[in-house]
């Protein structure tokens, strides 16, 4: 689909010229396209901006997703009042770094939000996340609480299970979007990574998705491809999740993948917990669905 008109449907609707929800149409050839060559980098170390910084160069650079201008949105997991060391959330060093590689690149702005599941304010300071980003003294870096006003119905032409879901505005118009999940178990959808990271971007009784999550979770990803995954496996929490709580549940891997493929990303991650690929039901829908690759043998793994 031509992105311009989908951005002015979602500026007539948001405007009320628009009667009718915006309409998302890709054609599957287009989205296969887009996801024949799946290259992961991954980055080992303790010292966690140099490891984001290779990953990202093994890709090609953040130049290669950012010019500039770009208004940039950084959707790392920021959804539970947790410190960093409970491996809940994105680890705040992994997002400050990325903030700071779009920054170098030429952003314009650089948005970082996330619909939190606790209370919001002690979410995004508990995190480490905003004081993190706070420090970098830098107005175009945005780190706000997200807008009810803001979410915008979408329908999605190619869901099976979903057919229409609101989305967060800020996210669909971004130039750039990349997603930074954190990998760690789930009660419910046995592993969260970066597909499931969009439900901190959609509106609506998200409770209802945890119902056939895995086609879920798959619809509403064909809506909201990512520029760019980046996945902290900084540490991992195998147990008790999504929230977690207890450091015992915590293992560090020393660990950052980048990919622009999010499927290979979540497919790779899984293996960190002796699980496979094929044993999440996301993974596979959205494999099924051409978001992407799932069989290790076929993705590109750079080691850097």
């Amino acid at each position: 689909m031509d992105r311009r008109e989908f951005l002015k449907q979602i500026a007539g609707w948001s405007a009320g010229t628009l009667l009718t929800a915006p309409l998302f149409r890709i054609t599957p050839e287009l989205m296969a396209a887009e996801t024949s060559a799946s290259t992961l980098a991954t980055a080992t170390g303790t010292d966690i901006a140099a490891m984001v910084r290779r990953a990202v160069d093994a890709l090609g650079g953040m130049k290669a997703f950012v010019q500039p201008g770009y208004k940039v949105v950084v959707k790392p997991n920021i959804g539970w009042d947790r410190s960093p060391e409970q491996a809940a959330n994105t680890h705040p060093e992994v997002v400050r770094t990325v903030v700071e590689l779009a920054l170098e690149a030429g952003a314009d702005k650089v948005s970082v939000f996330d619909r939190t599941c606790n209370e919001e304010r002690r979410c995004y300071h508990n995190s480490g996340i905003k004081p993190k980003l706070d420090e970098l003294s830098d107005k175009r870096v945005i780190c706000s609480y997200m807008d009810d006003r803001k979410y915008v119905p979408v329908d999605i032409e190619r869901g099976k299970s979903i057919n229409q879901w609101s989305f967060y505005r800020e996210a669909l118009e971004a130039d750039c979007y990349i997603n930074v999940p954190v990998a760690k178990h789930h009660s419910l959808a046995r592993l969260t990574i970066g597909l499931k990271n969009i439900m901190g971007v959609i509106g609506g009784r998200r409770g209802n998705i945890h119902r056939n999550m895995g086609q879920n979770l798959a619809d509403l990803n064909t809506v909201l491809k990512p520029t760019l995954n980046i996945v902290d496996a900084t540490r991992i929490l195998l147990r008790n999740g999504p929230q977690g709580g207890r450091v015992a549940d915590v293992k560090s891997t020393n660990m950052v993948l980048a990919t622009t493929d999010i499927v290979a990303g979540d497919a790779y991650a899984t293996t960190l917990f002796d699980i496979r690929p094929e044993e999440i039901p996301a993974t596979v829908r959205a494999f099924e669905m051409g978001l992407g690759e799932m069989n290790l043998d076929k993705i590109r793994v750079v080691t850097v």
